[in-house]
């Protein structure tokens, strides 16, 4: 029952003015007509500073990231993962990246190469191209004057050394230390820095020392020669490994001379190492800690730390605690570290399951190539995505993924130019590079298609 007042009010409103409501036929129309009455929304991007990677997908908004731009506004750190499986653009993204971001002057990219076929890795081509010679890592080739990396190069500090040492047996023989080998190892490596002063301290010193330890070492901890000797002599037998076993060559003598770390591009190759044996980790603790003490310096230069089949880091507890520290340059020193992973199951379910999680953390970045509908759903609930871009994730085609940019989640289709094509796709990644054609077709025609678009638009505009 409506209030008396009101239906005097409103007759008396009608009365001076007429009826206020009026009735409108309807109106039947095509909904591709009806668009038109709803502005265009986009998420909003991250600034029109730093890399071109490619379009957003429902804007067709230019797509630009750069975590040193970004660190400390967008980013609480500048570390990146990249996920996918293979065939899906990830080889692309990165060589793009990389690429792109060496054409500011300060910037400088290390690039840890585990794939490649005919001898060679996947990023040699663009290493030939920008003139530098790949650092190939190779056992068979170390022993005919091939690259060395000392472990107690002078250039690491002593306490470094003594921590590579430690990573290194950790990593081989698949647990800790203990106190006494501990003791050992840290005895025989002071007696080698303090008497060998002429040339560069190698491993084969420290093998000698611990087998055969100093008397003076025993009676400082008021302990028998013979238990110090013991105490050492599964050190001993992991360094050896490392001197003459399926190792030696590449770790056994002084650093090889030539390597320029000043160089705008690094490139370890690793192809020629197996990536399932115990090899790959024990030459990433090396190599991660030679970095450490030899290339990441406070000169104002931003860093970028690429990692291919990241999971060999990962999934190495010992490995991975050595690489945590690295990501902890980021802040300080100015270096973003990328790691690139097939699948987020490689790393949350292997040995390394505490310290994968700590470094998934840093990452606040995270790009997600296509994957299976199972498999989505498990990275999404550990990156925390939201559920429509989990559902899309098995829908993507290659060189197009979901971008979550610290919560800001976009899909973005990755563009190459046709400068970069031929460095970005070789015949040799047969496989991946099929695909990734295919992919470069259809964004070309997607982009055909939105500029035909925005042409059309922009005609019947009036």
């Amino acid at each position: 029952m409506r209030d008396p007042m009101t239906v005097l009010t409103d007759a008396f409103t009608s009365f001076l003015f007429g009826k206020v409501e009026t009735t409108r036929l309807p109106v039947r129309t095509s909904t591709g007509q009806a668009q038109a009455v709803y502005l265009p929304t986009a998420a909003p991007g991250l600034g029109d500073s730093g890399v071109i990677i490619g379009r957003e997908v429902y804007s067709g908004k230019g797509y630009i990231y750069d975590p040193f731009q970004l660190y400390g506004q967008q980013l609480p750190a500048p570390h990146w993962l990249v996920l996918g499986e293979s065939g899906n653009g990830k080889s692309a993204l990165e060589k793009t990246y990389v690429l792109r971001q060496l054409r500011f002057k300060d910037r400088q990219v290390v690039v840890l190469d585990a794939q490649g076929e005919d001898g060679v890795g996947e990023w040699n081509l663009i290493a030939q191209e920008l003139g530098i010679t790949p650092i190939r890592l190779d056992p068979t080739a170390a022993l005919d004057m091939g690259i060395r990396l000392n472990p107690l190069d002078p250039s690491i500090t002593t306490t470094g050394q003594l921590a590579l040492l430690r990573t290194i047996i950790e990593v081989a023989m698949g647990h800790g230390l203990d106190e006494r080998s501990g003791f050992a190892l840290k005895v025989a490596h002071a007696y080698v820095n303090e008497t060998i002063v002429e040339r560069q301290p190698v491993l084969t010193d420290i093998v000698e020392q611990l087998r055969h330890p100093e008397p003076e070492s025993a009676e400082a901890m008021n302990v028998a020669i013979d238990d110090v000797r013991a105490w050492g002599l599964d050190v001993a037998l992991v360094l050896d490994r490392l001197v003459d076993g399926d190792l030696r060559g590449m770790f056994d003598g002084p650093t090889t001379v030539g390597i320029d770390l000043d160089a705008p591009l690094i490139v370890f190759d690793l192809s020629h190492i197996d990536r399932n044996s115990i090899a790959m980790p024990i030459l990433m603790a090396i190599v991660g800690v030679w970095l450490e003490h030899t290339w990441i310096r406070p000169d104002r230069k931003k860093r970028i730390f690429l990692v291919e089949e990241a999971w060999h880091i990962i999934n190495s507890p010992f490995v991975a605690q050595l690489f945590q520290r690295l990501l902890k340059f980021g802040r300080r020193l100015g270096l973003s570290f990328v790691a690139v992973v097939h699948h987020l199951s490689d790393v949350v379910d292997g040995a390394a399951a505490k310290e994968a999680a700590a470094i998934l953390k840093m990452a606040s970045t995270r790009t997600i190539y296509a994957q299976k509908a199972d498999e989505a759903r498990a990275t999404g609930r550990v990156l925390g995505l939201p559920r429509w871009a989990v559902e899309i994730i098995p829908t993507l085609t290659p060189g197009i993924a979901v971008w979550d940019v610290n919560g800001n989640v976009q899909v973005v289709k990755h563009l190459i130019t046709e400068t970069e094509r031929p460095l970005v796709f070789t015949d040799r990644a047969m496989t991946e590079s099929s695909s990734d054609r295919l992919a470069d077709d259809a964004l070309r025609a997607a982009e055909l298609e939105a500029e035909e678009r925005a042409a059309y638009m922009e005609q019947h505009a009036g």
